[in-house]
């Protein structure tokens, strides 16, 4: 059966990596909204130049230019077997938006799941944080650091140079959290009012016990 999730929570708060292992141990699309944001921006597109000037600034996308580009990605044939989104909705006005989308499809979300990590750890995690641009593994220089210094570790990226990326430094995050709390923070109670919501703490566990506590969540719901 087809299974539809959001994954929500601050920037940082491990969004990607849940998203990327539950696609995989379950069959479904993993549809990262930044890792499509960053390719039009590394592609130069015209979408990439609007999208780089809101990403430097820790501002979020406007609703119409975030909605159309997520659109255009569920209607791709992968996504008939479920999908897991990561970094959408971001606001109630996209969380509405998304709703009438899949209605139009004949779907409805199944499930939105919410990691929920303090700020300072959050801030802790990102200033820290590493990608592998090869495979998009993250690494944390304290808390997770590759087997050697600057290079992925996995032997099909063949010692990929790892990279920060320029909205990982403390002042960007600070502002990201800023416009998270005001913006997609509501998005929470949204969901919970659909009941569709459950939380799932993050802080102080692994990402390998998040990740236990999440299909326990999916299996009690019985969506998987």
């Amino acid at each position: 059966m087809a299974c539809r999730i959001v994954i929500l929570g601050g920037p940082g708060a491990g969004k990607g990596t849940q998203a990327r292992r539950l696609a995989k141990a379950f069959g479904m699309a993993h549809i990262s909204t930044g890792d499509i944001f960053r390719s039009h921006v590394d592609n130069k597109t015209e979408v990439g130049r609007k999208i780089e000037e809101y990403m430097k600034s820790g501002k979020l996308l406007p609703d119409g230019l975030a909605c159309g580009i997520v659109a255009r990605r569920l209607a791709e044939a992968d996504c008939r077997d479920g999908y897991v989104l990561d970094g959408f909705p971001r606001s109630i006005p996209q969380a509405r938006e998304l709703e009438r989308l899949l209605a139009e499809r004949g779907e409805a979300l199944d499930l939105a799941l919410n990691l929920d990590v303090t700020d300072d750890e959050i801030v802790e995690r990102v200033a820290d944080r590493w990608t592998c641009p090869v495979c998009g593994r993250i690494y944390n220089v304290k808390s997770k650091p590759p087997a050697r210094k600057g290079l992925c570790d996995r032997i099909e990226c063949a010692g990929a140079a790892l990279i920060h990326r320029d909205d990982d430094t403390e002042d960007v995050i600070r502002r990201r959290l800023e416009v998270y709390h005001q913006t997609t923070e509501p998005i929470i109670a949204f969901y919970r009012e659909k009941e569709l919501l459950d939380t799932v703490g993050g802080a102080d566990l692994s990402a390998d016990e998040v990740t236990r506590r999440i299909e326990a969540v999916l299996r009690a719901r019985k969506k998987l």
